[in-house]
Protein backbone atom coordinates (compact mmCIF):
# COMPACT_ATOMS: atom_id res chain seq x y z
CA UNK A 1 0.00 0.00 0.00
CA UNK A 2 1.42 3.78 -1.14
CA UNK A 3 1.72 6.41 1.21
CA UNK A 4 -1.63 7.90 1.64
CA UNK A 5 -2.02 11.68 1.96
CA UNK A 6 -5.39 12.83 3.54
CA UNK A 7 -6.37 16.60 4.66
CA UNK A 8 -7.33 17.32 8.17
CA UNK A 9 -9.76 14.58 9.69
CA UNK A 10 -9.75 12.63 7.21
CA UNK A 11 -9.07 8.50 7.54
CA UNK A 12 -8.06 6.06 5.28
CA UNK A 13 -11.05 3.48 4.06
CA UNK A 14 -11.17 0.84 7.11
CA UNK A 15 -9.51 2.93 9.80
CA UNK A 16 -11.51 2.58 13.58
CA UNK A 17 -13.94 5.31 14.29
CA UNK A 18 -11.07 6.42 17.09
CA UNK A 19 -7.99 8.45 15.55
CA UNK A 20 -5.28 5.51 16.09
CA UNK A 21 -2.27 5.88 14.70
CA UNK A 22 -1.48 2.07 13.92
CA UNK A 23 -3.99 -0.62 13.05
CA UNK A 24 -4.76 -3.72 11.17
CA UNK A 25 -6.03 -3.37 8.06
CA UNK A 26 -6.30 -6.15 4.97
CA UNK A 27 -3.14 -7.79 5.92
CA UNK A 28 -1.31 -4.90 6.66
CA UNK A 29 -0.16 -2.93 9.31
CA UNK A 30 -1.22 1.07 8.58
CA UNK A 31 0.70 4.17 10.39
CA UNK A 32 0.52 7.53 10.39
CA UNK A 33 3.48 9.00 10.26
CA UNK A 34 3.79 11.38 13.53
CA UNK A 35 7.03 12.88 12.04
CA UNK A 36 4.97 14.63 9.38
CA UNK A 37 2.33 16.41 11.68
CA UNK A 38 0.86 18.62 12.09
CA UNK A 39 1.32 20.06 7.95
CA UNK A 40 0.97 16.63 6.55
CA UNK A 41 -1.17 13.72 7.65
CA UNK A 42 0.37 10.60 5.86
CA UNK A 43 -0.93 7.33 6.00
CA UNK A 44 1.50 4.09 4.87
CA UNK A 45 0.85 0.37 4.88
CA UNK A 46 2.95 -2.00 5.69
CA UNK A 47 3.13 -5.64 4.85
CA UNK A 48 6.63 -6.46 5.75
CA UNK A 49 7.69 -6.41 9.68
CA UNK A 50 10.82 -5.16 8.96
CA UNK A 51 9.56 -2.02 7.89
CA UNK A 52 7.24 -1.87 11.31
CA UNK A 53 10.76 -1.84 13.26
CA UNK A 54 11.58 0.88 11.31
CA UNK A 55 9.02 2.69 11.49
CA UNK A 56 9.47 2.17 15.45
CA UNK A 57 13.04 3.19 15.49
CA UNK A 58 12.75 5.83 13.24
CA UNK A 59 9.90 7.55 15.27
CA UNK A 60 7.41 7.22 12.22
CA UNK A 61 5.23 5.71 15.13
CA UNK A 62 5.87 6.72 18.95
CA UNK A 63 4.18 6.26 22.42
CA UNK A 64 5.10 3.35 24.45
CA UNK A 65 1.49 1.93 24.07
CA UNK A 66 1.28 2.04 20.61
CA UNK A 67 4.91 0.75 19.59
CA UNK A 68 3.62 -1.85 21.81
CA UNK A 69 0.89 -2.33 19.20
CA UNK A 70 3.16 -1.68 16.51
CA UNK A 71 5.35 -4.40 17.37
CA UNK A 72 2.54 -7.15 17.80
CA UNK A 73 1.44 -6.65 14.39
CA UNK A 74 4.98 -6.92 13.62
CA UNK A 75 5.27 -10.39 14.70
CA UNK A 76 2.05 -11.37 13.44
CA UNK A 77 3.29 -10.58 10.10
CA UNK A 78 6.43 -12.01 10.96
CA UNK A 79 4.62 -15.45 11.62
CA UNK A 80 3.40 -15.64 7.92
CA UNK A 81 7.09 -16.10 7.06
CA UNK A 82 7.38 -19.79 8.01
CA UNK A 83 10.75 -18.89 9.82
CA UNK A 84 12.50 -21.44 11.48
CA UNK A 85 11.85 -20.95 15.48
CA UNK A 86 15.43 -19.80 16.49
CA UNK A 87 15.08 -17.03 13.35
CA UNK A 88 11.83 -16.03 14.62
CA UNK A 89 13.12 -15.44 18.39
CA UNK A 90 16.03 -13.21 16.79
CA UNK A 91 13.61 -11.22 15.00
CA UNK A 92 11.55 -10.53 17.87
CA UNK A 93 14.41 -9.51 19.95
CA UNK A 94 15.04 -7.01 17.15
CA UNK A 95 11.55 -5.71 17.84
CA UNK A 96 12.18 -4.99 21.62
CA UNK A 97 15.70 -3.69 20.93
CA UNK A 98 14.07 -1.10 18.41
CA UNK A 99 12.82 1.12 21.83
CA UNK A 100 14.38 -0.61 24.84
CA UNK A 101 13.29 1.68 27.98
CA UNK A 102 9.39 1.34 26.95
CA UNK A 103 7.81 -1.47 28.81
CA UNK A 104 4.98 -2.28 26.57
CA UNK A 105 6.90 -2.81 23.35
CA UNK A 106 8.51 -5.96 25.16
CA UNK A 107 5.15 -6.88 26.95
CA UNK A 108 3.22 -6.94 23.52
CA UNK A 109 6.08 -9.38 22.07
CA UNK A 110 6.55 -11.44 24.97
CA UNK A 111 2.83 -12.19 24.40
CA UNK A 112 3.01 -12.66 21.21
CA UNK A 113 5.27 -15.07 21.34
CA UNK A 114 3.34 -16.54 23.79
CA UNK A 115 0.33 -17.01 21.69
CA UNK A 116 2.27 -18.06 19.10
CA UNK A 117 3.71 -21.08 20.98
CA UNK A 118 0.44 -21.40 22.11
CA UNK A 119 -0.72 -21.85 18.18
CA UNK A 120 -3.27 -19.13 18.72
CA UNK A 121 -4.13 -16.88 15.67
CA UNK A 122 -1.48 -13.90 15.58
CA UNK A 123 -3.51 -11.75 13.71
CA UNK A 124 -6.37 -12.01 16.29
CA UNK A 125 -4.13 -11.93 19.37
CA UNK A 126 -2.53 -8.97 17.82
CA UNK A 127 -5.67 -7.14 17.53
CA UNK A 128 -7.01 -8.17 20.70
CA UNK A 129 -3.81 -6.52 22.68
CA UNK A 130 -4.92 -3.50 20.13
CA UNK A 131 -8.32 -3.34 21.56
CA UNK A 132 -7.38 -4.22 25.15
CA UNK A 133 -4.78 -0.89 24.79
CA UNK A 134 -7.81 0.93 23.78
CA UNK A 135 -10.07 0.03 26.30
CA UNK A 136 -7.71 0.63 28.65
CA UNK A 137 -7.06 4.06 27.84
CA UNK A 138 -10.91 4.59 28.11
CA UNK A 139 -10.82 3.10 31.12
CA UNK A 140 -7.83 5.75 32.80
CA UNK A 141 -9.31 8.46 31.50
CA UNK A 142 -13.03 7.36 33.32
CA UNK A 143 -10.52 7.34 36.56
CA UNK A 144 -8.20 10.60 36.27
CA UNK A 145 -10.89 12.68 35.31
CA UNK A 146 -12.03 12.60 38.82
CA UNK A 147 -8.72 13.67 39.92
CA UNK A 148 -9.10 17.09 38.18
CA UNK A 149 -10.60 20.51 39.15
CA UNK A 150 -14.20 21.64 37.79
CA UNK A 151 -12.08 24.21 36.24
CA UNK A 152 -8.24 24.87 35.24
CA UNK A 153 -5.20 24.61 33.54
CA UNK A 154 -3.26 21.19 32.99
CA UNK A 155 0.23 21.15 32.49
CA UNK A 156 1.22 18.19 30.39
CA UNK A 157 5.06 17.12 28.57
CA UNK A 158 5.39 15.17 25.21
CA UNK A 159 2.27 13.71 23.60
CA UNK A 160 0.59 10.62 25.28
CA UNK A 161 -2.43 10.98 23.43
CA UNK A 162 -4.55 8.95 20.61
CA UNK A 163 -1.24 9.04 18.90
CA UNK A 164 0.69 7.71 21.21
CA UNK A 165 -1.77 4.93 21.99
CA UNK A 166 -4.02 2.27 20.19
CA UNK A 167 -6.66 5.50 20.29
CA UNK A 168 -7.82 8.60 23.19
CA UNK A 169 -4.64 8.33 25.30
CA UNK A 170 -3.72 8.03 28.54
CA UNK A 171 -2.84 11.64 30.11
CA UNK A 172 -4.87 13.26 27.23
CA UNK A 173 -7.11 10.58 27.53
CA UNK A 174 -7.88 11.69 31.08
CA UNK A 175 -8.69 15.74 29.83
CA UNK A 176 -10.81 14.18 27.29
CA UNK A 177 -12.93 12.49 30.34
CA UNK A 178 -12.78 15.79 31.92
CA UNK A 179 -14.00 17.81 29.43
CA UNK A 180 -16.67 15.63 28.37
CA UNK A 181 -18.06 15.65 31.95
CA UNK A 182 -18.52 19.05 31.55
CA UNK A 183 -14.94 20.45 33.55
CA UNK A 184 -14.07 23.35 32.14
CA UNK A 185 -10.17 22.25 31.48
CA UNK A 186 -7.66 24.15 29.06
CA UNK A 187 -3.94 22.82 28.54
CA UNK A 188 -0.64 24.33 28.37
CA UNK A 189 1.76 21.97 26.67
CA UNK A 190 5.49 21.94 26.95
CA UNK A 191 7.04 21.76 23.88
CA UNK A 192 9.36 19.44 24.47
CA UNK A 193 12.69 19.32 22.52
CA UNK A 194 13.97 18.06 20.39
CA UNK A 195 11.07 16.26 18.56
CA UNK A 196 8.76 18.07 19.34
CA UNK A 197 5.67 16.19 20.55
CA UNK A 198 3.99 18.42 22.62
CA UNK A 199 4.18 21.51 20.07
CA UNK A 200 4.05 19.46 17.16
CA UNK A 201 1.41 16.33 18.03
CA UNK A 202 -0.44 17.25 21.58
CA UNK A 203 -2.09 20.58 19.61
CA UNK A 204 -2.55 18.94 16.88
CA UNK A 205 -4.99 16.58 18.69
CA UNK A 206 -6.34 19.02 21.31
CA UNK A 207 -7.17 21.60 18.15
CA UNK A 208 -9.12 19.16 16.52
CA UNK A 209 -11.28 18.26 19.58
CA UNK A 210 -11.98 22.05 20.51
CA UNK A 211 -9.78 21.79 23.92
CA UNK A 212 -8.16 24.97 24.66
CA UNK A 213 -4.49 24.57 24.49
CA UNK A 214 -1.24 26.38 24.12
CA UNK A 215 2.16 25.75 23.97
CA UNK A 216 5.38 26.80 26.43
CA UNK A 217 8.83 26.60 25.49
CA UNK A 218 10.06 23.27 28.35
CA UNK A 219 12.12 26.27 30.20
CA UNK A 220 8.77 28.02 31.27
CA UNK A 221 6.80 25.38 32.76
CA UNK A 222 8.49 25.78 36.31
CA UNK A 223 7.84 29.42 35.61
CA UNK A 224 3.80 29.13 35.45
CA UNK A 225 4.36 26.54 38.23
CA UNK A 226 5.49 29.11 40.55
CA UNK A 227 2.87 31.91 39.81
CA UNK A 228 -0.19 29.05 40.38
CA UNK A 229 -1.27 29.02 37.15
CA UNK A 230 -1.64 25.39 36.83
CA UNK A 231 -4.14 22.93 38.52
CA UNK A 232 -2.38 19.64 37.84
CA UNK A 233 0.55 18.09 36.00
CA UNK A 234 -0.64 14.91 33.93
CA UNK A 235 1.89 13.05 32.02
CA UNK A 236 2.39 9.45 30.28
CA UNK A 237 5.07 6.70 31.59
CA UNK A 238 7.45 4.61 29.02
CA UNK A 239 7.68 2.26 31.88
CA UNK A 240 7.15 2.41 35.76
CA UNK A 241 8.97 0.25 38.43
CA UNK A 242 7.86 -1.54 41.06
CA UNK A 243 8.08 0.78 43.06
CA UNK A 244 6.60 3.62 41.48
CA UNK A 245 9.44 5.51 39.84
CA UNK A 246 8.66 6.83 36.75
CA UNK A 247 10.45 6.57 33.02
CA UNK A 248 8.84 9.23 31.01
CA UNK A 249 10.28 11.88 28.07
CA UNK A 250 13.44 13.74 28.78
CA UNK A 251 12.13 16.50 31.23
CA UNK A 252 9.27 15.02 33.46
CA UNK A 253 11.66 14.42 36.24
CA UNK A 254 12.38 18.39 36.37
CA UNK A 255 8.14 19.03 36.01
CA UNK A 256 7.74 16.73 38.88
CA UNK A 257 10.17 18.71 40.75
CA UNK A 258 8.74 21.89 39.96
CA UNK A 259 5.35 20.93 40.86
CA UNK A 260 6.01 19.82 44.13
CA UNK A 261 8.27 22.52 44.97
CA UNK A 262 4.74 24.73 44.22
CA UNK A 263 2.21 22.43 45.84
CA UNK A 264 0.79 21.23 42.78
CA UNK A 265 -0.58 17.52 42.25
CA UNK A 266 2.01 15.58 39.55
CA UNK A 267 -0.13 12.68 37.96
CA UNK A 268 0.97 9.60 36.00
CA UNK A 269 -1.27 7.93 33.15
CA UNK A 270 -0.14 4.73 31.89
CA UNK A 271 -1.94 1.48 31.05
CA UNK A 272 -0.82 -1.70 33.39
CA UNK A 273 1.06 -2.79 30.52
CA UNK A 274 3.49 -0.07 31.32
CA UNK A 275 4.22 -1.41 34.34
CA UNK A 276 7.43 -3.60 35.17
CA UNK A 277 7.32 -5.61 38.05
CA UNK A 278 10.57 -7.31 37.04
CA UNK A 279 12.06 -4.12 37.62
CA UNK A 280 12.59 -3.21 41.71
CA UNK A 281 13.42 0.50 41.16
CA UNK A 282 14.04 3.66 38.22
CA UNK A 283 17.93 3.03 38.41
CA UNK A 284 16.86 -0.55 36.56
CA UNK A 285 15.26 0.48 33.97
CA UNK A 286 17.54 1.65 30.59
CA UNK A 287 17.30 5.17 29.28
CA UNK A 288 17.72 5.23 25.57
CA UNK A 289 20.35 7.41 24.08
CA UNK A 290 19.72 8.41 20.33
CA UNK A 291 21.82 10.64 17.60
CA UNK A 292 23.01 13.88 19.01
CA UNK A 293 22.52 15.13 15.99
CA UNK A 294 18.30 15.26 17.12
CA UNK A 295 19.92 18.07 19.80
CA UNK A 296 22.61 19.66 17.42
CA UNK A 297 20.02 20.37 14.65
CA UNK A 298 16.67 21.54 14.40
CA UNK A 299 14.91 20.90 10.87
CA UNK A 300 17.98 19.81 9.28
CA UNK A 301 20.28 22.56 9.83
CA UNK A 302 22.38 22.60 12.72
CA UNK A 303 22.55 25.29 15.59
CA UNK A 304 26.09 24.16 17.62
CA UNK A 305 29.57 25.34 16.74
CA UNK A 306 31.48 23.15 15.15
CA UNK A 307 33.51 20.71 17.81
CA UNK A 308 30.52 21.16 19.91
CA UNK A 309 29.20 17.78 20.62
CA UNK A 310 25.63 16.99 22.61
CA UNK A 311 23.87 14.35 24.44
CA UNK A 312 20.85 12.82 24.02
CA UNK A 313 19.25 10.72 26.60
CA UNK A 314 15.22 10.23 25.36
CA UNK A 315 13.94 9.46 28.95
CA UNK A 316 14.40 10.32 32.70
CA UNK A 317 13.23 8.73 35.88
CA UNK A 318 10.87 10.56 38.07
CA UNK A 319 11.28 8.97 41.62
CA UNK A 320 8.03 8.13 43.21
CA UNK A 321 8.15 10.42 45.90
CA UNK A 322 7.16 13.14 43.70
CA UNK A 323 4.44 11.58 42.35
CA UNK A 324 1.30 12.06 43.53
CA UNK A 325 -0.62 9.75 41.66
CA UNK A 326 -0.24 6.69 39.01
CA UNK A 327 -3.43 6.17 37.10
CA UNK A 328 -4.04 3.12 35.15
CA UNK A 329 -7.06 0.83 33.60
CA UNK A 330 -7.07 -1.65 36.99
CA UNK A 331 -6.81 2.04 39.32
CA UNK A 332 -5.28 5.35 40.91
CA UNK A 333 -2.27 4.29 42.39
CA UNK A 334 -0.58 6.20 45.49
CA UNK A 335 2.27 5.78 47.55
CA UNK A 336 3.09 2.49 48.49
CA UNK A 337 2.78 1.16 45.51
CA UNK A 338 1.24 -2.15 44.86
CA UNK A 339 0.12 -2.41 41.31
Amino acid sequence: MAAVRLGPRQRPPGHPDVLSPVFWLHDRVVLLDQRRLPHEEVWTGYDDADDIVRAIREMEVRGAPAIGCAGAFAVALMARLGLPSVELRRRMRAIVEARPTAANLAVAVHRMANALTMERDPVVEAQLIWKEDLAACREIGNRGAALLPAEGTILTHCNAGGLATAGYGTALGIVRAAVAAGKRISVLCDETRPWLQGARLTTWELAQDGIPVEVIIDGAAAHFLSRGEIAAVVVGADRIARNGDVANKIGTVGLAAAASTFGVPFYVAAPQTTVDRSTENGAEIPIELRDVEEVASIEGRRVLPDGVGARNPVFDVTPARLVTAVVTDTGVWTAPYAF
